[in-house]
């Protein structure tokens, strides 16, 4: 085990006109579950590949226990990768293709064996080591190779997004099971993922990337409660974050003939950006459906999930934007079921809960 730190670490790639990875600053400590989040491009699979010395580090540094890993093979930097595709061998029992990265280092059958056995106990494998990987569920295959990883007993794991291939109900069974298998390993783990949703439930700490550059390093409640900027805000949560951006008006922000009222600290702070409008952050579950009061939406789609429903409806107004200039879209989250109907006119009103504000151009929160 030991901590990891990317020193202004960079890479870019060949004939690329930006940096896969710009000036990238992370302390990860000493046995913790850290998720590189983000979306397609933002530099997260890279950052991941810099560290286990798949790709080269162009600028910067990246340390492993204090160690610093420019110009270390990745065979020297005693860490484990899980990959998507799971790269086992199809010829080998799952016994012999978690053992092999062992054989090949000269350990004994015996110490082999026993490790193999080990692994195997852990991860619920014990009955299967006898069998191909053809003979076994993906979730199963997918347990194999954080087998093949873990008896190797290295000081980091690295994950490149080890979950993209299952179904969806064995997608959230198998995060749970590496979320708990990491916290009795007690490994360093850099865990990476496109879905917001693992990185929330996964990860000690969640760092966001957006065009190979750090939005973002906290605690998943930290990230939904304090988003640093606009993207963050609208990436973290499932639904996103409601934003648009509205005028300022006496008191508040103006939506549609609403004045929504905001604390004294928000105008002051808006007084001093010598802003006309803000963006404006609220979550769905800030939204209350009310047929009377509030401004005024027309319901375009329901969710129904049984116990709570999601409203997605859309402001006419053309005072207040979507953040790329169109309509705003909006969904609210309602205990009730079937709270509308589609193609109904509904005043959405403001519950409890703070009110997000970020600049308009810079998406900075302010």
């Amino acid at each position: 085990m030991a901590a990891i730190t990317y020193k202004k670490a960079s890479c870019v790639y060949e004939g690329a006109d930006s940096l896969a990875v710009d000036s990238l600053d992370l302390d990860i400590a000493d046995g913790e579950f850290v998720v590189l989040v983000g979306p397609s491009g933002s530099g997260k699979s890279t950052a991941l590949r810099m560290l286990a010395g798949l790709e080269d580090i162009d600028g910067g540094a990246i340390e492993i226990g204090g160690k610093n890993m420019v110009g270390v093979p990745s065979k020297d930097r005693d860490i484990a990768m899980v990959f998507q595709n799971y790269a086992l061998y199809p010829n080998k029992t799952v016994g012999e293709n978690m053992g092999f990265a062992l054989k090949m280092r000269g350990v004994s059958l015996d110490e082999r064996t026993r490790k193999v056995a080990e692994a195997a106990k852990i991860l619920d494998l014990t009955e299967y080591l006898d069998r191909k990987p053809g003979k076994l569920s993906g979730g199963q295959r997918q347990r194999v190779a954080m087998g093949r990883a873990i008896v190797r007993e290295p000081q980091v794991f690295c994950m490149d997004e080890p979950l993209s291939n299952l179904d969806a109900k064995l997608r959230v069974q198998t995060r749970t099971q590496i979320a708990a298998l990491q916290r009795r390993l007690g490994t360093t783990t850099v865990y990476v993922t496109h879905d917001q949703v693992e990185a929330m439930t996964m990860g000690d700490r969640v760092a966001v990337l957006r065009g190979g550059k750090l939005q973002q390093f906290a605690s998943p409640t930290d990230l939904y409660d304090n988003p640093v900027n606009a993207f963050v805000a609208g990436f973290i949560g499932s639904p996103a974050m409601n934003l648009m951006t509205v005028p300022i008006g006496s008191g508040g922000v103006q939506i549609g003939d609403t004045l929504l009222p905001l604390e004294r600290d928000a105008l002051t702070a808006l007084a001093s950006a010598n802003l006309d409008a803000v963006t404006v952050g609220l979550r769905p579950e800030q939204l209350g459906i009310d047929h009377a009061e509030g401004f005024a939406a027309k319901v375009d789609l329901i969710e129904e999930l049984g116990s709570e429903s999601y409203v997605y409806a859309h402001l006419d107004d053309p005072k207040v934007k979507g953040l790329d200039g169109g309509p705003v879209a909006l969904v609210a989250r309602s205990a009730v079921r079937a709270p509308a109907r589609i193609g109904e006119s509904v005043s959405l009103t403001k519950l409890d809960g703070p009110v997000h504000l970020f600049h308009p151009e810079t998406g900075e929160r302010i």
